[in-house]
C-alpha cells in the first residue's frame, strides 16, 4: 500500500471530514495525513464512522460526534451541502469554525447544468472538484477552486474477458432513473448480453451487490465495462475497471470524454445504437477487447495513480493549513494545470 516516503512536513496534519462516499474516503485515506471522521450511536449517513467492507488504514480515526468540539484539527474538509450549511454550526466549537476549510464537490450541479450557484460563497474556502467537467459546470462566483483528479489503488486482479458479455456497476440504478441511464441500460441489454451489479441491482434483474474488495476480480471475467450514465461525475468503478485492463464503453458525456479515447482504450458515442454495435464487436472479438483494455490500463496508471492523488491532497492540505493559495502553474509533464493550483471559480 502506498503511504511512505512522501511529503516531509514539520507537522503531521489532522484533517476532519465526514464519511460521505466510502470508496473515495478509502482512497483519500492513503494520503500521509491523519483523518478524523465522526460517528453517532445510530451510525446515520455521514456519521457512520468506519463502516463498510473497506480495509481502513490506521491513519483514519473515528470519533464520537459529541466529542468533536474537544479535539484539535488543522483543516476541515466538507463533502456535502448539509454538513457545510447546517452541521458545522452544531458540532464544532467557535474556535474550530475559524479553521481553514476545503469543500470537496463530488458531483456536477443538479438544478441547472450551467447556471447553478455553488453553496460555497466564502472566498476563504478552497473549492475542490474531482473532475474538470464539474468545475466547468458549477457557477462558483469567484470562490478559489481547483481540480484533483481521482486516484485509486491498483487492484491485484487482471483482466480475463472470458465471458461474452458486458458488466455495469451502478448502485440503485432503478431508483436513480434517467440521469444514471436506467433506460439506456435496459435498451442496450435488450440487444447485447450485459449484467448489472450494485446495491438494488436485483430489482432490475441484476446480480446484487459485490463487496468492494471482491469487485475487481468479479468484473475481470467480463468482456467490457459499460457506462450508461448521462450526467454525473467520473465513477470510480470505471477507473478501477481500467486499472485491471478492461475496455470501457459509454456515453460521450461529462468527464468520460477526456478519459476514454474512442477506438483506443474503449468507445464513446452519443448514439446508443452505435454503442450497441461497438459492444457487439467486442463480444465477437476478444483480441480487440484485450487491445483496448491494455491501453485503458496504461491510461489509468498514468492519470489515476494513487501516488499522484495522495500527493495532490497532501500538498493542498499543507498549503491551506498555512493560509496559502498556491499560484497557478502548468505541469508540462501532464500537459495540464497542476491539480494543486488554485484559481478563481469559473
Amino acid at each position: 500500500m502506498y503511504r511512505q516516503n512522501r511529503i516531509r512536513a514539520n507537522k503531521r496534519l489532522k484533517v476532519f471530514t465526514w464519511h460521505v462516499h466510502g470508496s473515495y474516503l478509502y482512497y483519500l485515506s492513503q494520503a500521509n495525513v491523519d483523518f478524523y471522521i465522526p460517528f453517532d450511536a445510530a451510525r446515520t449517513p455521514g456519521y457512520g464512522g468506519k463502516v463498510g467492507s473497506f480495509p481502513w488504514p490506521p491513519n483514519l480515526h473515528e470519533i464520537p460526534v459529541e466529542s468533536v468540539k474537544t479535539c484539535q484539527f488543522d483543516v476541515i474538509l466538507f463533502q456535502s451541502r448539509r454538513h457545510y450549511e447546517v452541521d458545522q454550526y452544531e458540532i464544532f466549537s467557535r474556535a474550530q469554525l475559524s479553521l481553514p476549510k476545503v469543500y470537496l464537490e463530488h458531483d456536477p450541479p443538479r438544478e441547472h447544468p450551467t447556471d447553478t450557484a455553488h453553496v460555497v460563497t466564502d472566498p476563504s474556502v478552497v473549492l475542490v472538484h474531482c473532475t474538470n467537467f464539474n468545475r466547468l459546470m458549477w457557477n462558483a462566483k469567484g470562490v478559489p477552486s481547483t481540480v484533483i483528479d481521482h486516484g485509486v489503488v491498483a487492484p491485484k486482479a487482471q483482466y480475463k474477458g472470458t465471458l461474452d458479455k458486458g458488466i455495469v456497476v451502478i448502485n440503485n440504478l432503478g431508483s436513480r432513473g434517467r440521469r444514471l441511464g436506467s433506460d439506456i441500460f435496459e435498451y442496450a441489454r435488450s440487444h447485447v448480453p450485459i449484467d448489472l451489479v450494485g446495491m438494488g441491482s436485483k430489482e432490475l434483474g441484476g446480480l446484487g451487490e459485490v463487496p468492494h474488495d471482491e469487485l475487481p476480480e468479479f468484473i475481470s471475467q467480463y468482456r467490457f465495462f459499460f457506462n450508461p450514465i448521462r450526467y454525473t461525475s467520473l465513477g470510480l468503478a470505471i477507473i478501477e475497471a481500467m486499472m485491471i485492463g478492461m475496455p470501457i464503453v459509454g456515453l460521450a458525456t461529462t468527464e468520460l470524454v477526456s478519459t476514454i479515447m474512442s477506438g483506443v482504450n474503449g468507445y464513446t458515442s452519443l448514439d446508443p445504437d452505435e454503442l450497441i454495435g461497438l459492444m457487439k464487436a467486442l463480444v465477437d472479438s476478444p483480441e480487440l477487447a484485450r487491445k483496448l483494455g491494455d491501453n485503458a490500463k496504461a491510461q489509468a496508471l498514468q492519470r489515476f495513480s494513487i501516488e499522484r492523488f495522495a500527493r495532490d491532497w497532501e500538498l493542498l492540505f499543507h498549503a491551506v493549513s498555512k493560509g496559502r493559495r498556491p499560484a497557478p502553474a502548468f505541469d508540462s509533464r501532464m500537459g495540464r494545470r497542476s491539480p494543486v493550483s488554485v484559481g478563481s471559480g469559473v
